[in-house]
């Protein structure tokens, strides 16, 4: 007999007052669902047919007993319906039911689909024992929210932001692009403003600008080697200064946050102004857009402590003025490619939803 076939067990209610009639041959009215076994005839001088009965066990999908769940029985009359409760082993039977008319089994329990069985057609004195019932867990998706502190959502957002990298190689840690961003505690402020001015990239960034530098004869230091060392020497001390002002320092004591937070949606006419305010507006801690001191102040800062190491010539305040001038340039044209340009060719952005 195969697993999806029922395990026929006839037994008769004569058996709680005398032998057990014999079982003639049998027909199975769905193999999947039920099986269907005559049991002996009443004695032939009786006027009326010898009732039938039906009963089972209620199983889960792995073969566990269900109990409690709910046992209906219909049939083709109201006086036919019935209803039990599967008792602790998810046993169930209906006794004293009408042979020759068909019988449905439905069966449900709390948090499990329920089950109905094919039509069950009783011969008179048949107790049909009734398998194959497994009620399932539904199909349904199962929405699981998690709940964690403001820290531990902001620490995994920076974690994921210190991995981005235009082709894959180039440093994009100041941008987000969380549709949810929320606030960097002190700690992730450093820890973003150290990431970022250390990474081995920045460093092969300075180098090659001083390069350009050195041939642009800017700052006014001396040729050769030693004079690219200098430029090397100062790149990194204006990059450390701007990176850990503007973007640990004096957003920790303002309590504003120092990234670009990627719009990425609207018209282009919204999105071109949400870039080009962003060195002079930024989020606060609160969430509320606030002047960027930090940004504007990081890069004065920085210009004026250029002036211990820069050349005589180099040095003064409309110098300093003028830095602060072209590094906001430089800010507002990088708003505007990481705005339109940069997340494409950013891989793990280009993979965020």
């Amino acid at each position: 007999m195969s697993s999806a076939e029922f395990l026929l067990t006839p037994r008769s209610y004569a058996q709680e007052r005398g032998p057990v009639p014999p079982v003639t041959a049998g027909t199975i009215v769905d193999a999947d669902v039920i099986g269907h076994v005559s049991g002996a005839q009443a004695g032939s001088g009786s006027s009326e047919p010898a009732k039938a009965g039906i009963s089972g066990t209620v199983t889960d999908a792995n073969g566990d007993v269900v109990p409690g769940a709910t046992v209906e029985l219909e049939g083709p009359l109201a006086a036919d319906h019935r209803s039990v409760i599967a008792n602790d082993s998810g046993a169930f039977q209906f006794d004293g039911l009408r042979t020759g008319v068909p019988y449905r089994i439905t069966i449900g329990a709390k948090d499990l689909e329920s089950w109905k069985s094919q039509a069950i057609l009783l011969d008179p004195g048949q107790y049909f024992f009734l398998t194959g019932i497994k009620l399932k867990v539904p199909d349904s998706v199962v929405s699981v929210t998690v709940y964690g502190s403001q820290e531990m959502i902001a620490t995994e957002q920076v974690s994921v932001e210190t991995k981005q990298r235009v082709f894959g190689v180039i440093p994009n840690f100041y941008v987000t692009y969380d549709k949810h961003p929320v606030p960097l505690t002190t700690k992730l402020k450093f820890k973003l403003a150290y990431k970022a001015d250390t990474d081995v990239m920045t460093f092969v960034g300075v180098a090659f600008m001083a390069g350009i530098y050195q041939a642009g004869d800017i700052p006014d230091y001396r040729q050769g080697a030693i004079g690219y060392g200098q430029r090397v020497g100062a790149g990194v001390l204006d990059t450390t200064t701007t990176v850990f002002i503007g973007g640990a320092i004096l957003p920790w004591m303002l309590h504003q946050d120092p990234r670009y937070f990627y719009q990425g949606t609207g018209t282009k006419k919204s999105r071109a102004f949400h870039a080009l305010s962003s060195p002079y507006i930024c989020r606060g801690d609160n969430g509320k857009t606030q002047p960027n001191f930090s940004s504007m102040g990081g890069d004065i800062a920085s210009g004026a402590i250029s002036n211990l190491y820069y050349p005589d010539s180099d040095r003064g305040a409309g110098l300093v003025f003028k830095g602060f001038m072209i590094t906001t340039g430089v800010r507002t044209v990088n708003a505007l490619l990481q705005e339109f340009v940069l997340r494409k060719l950013t891989p793990t952005a280009r993979s965020m939803h």
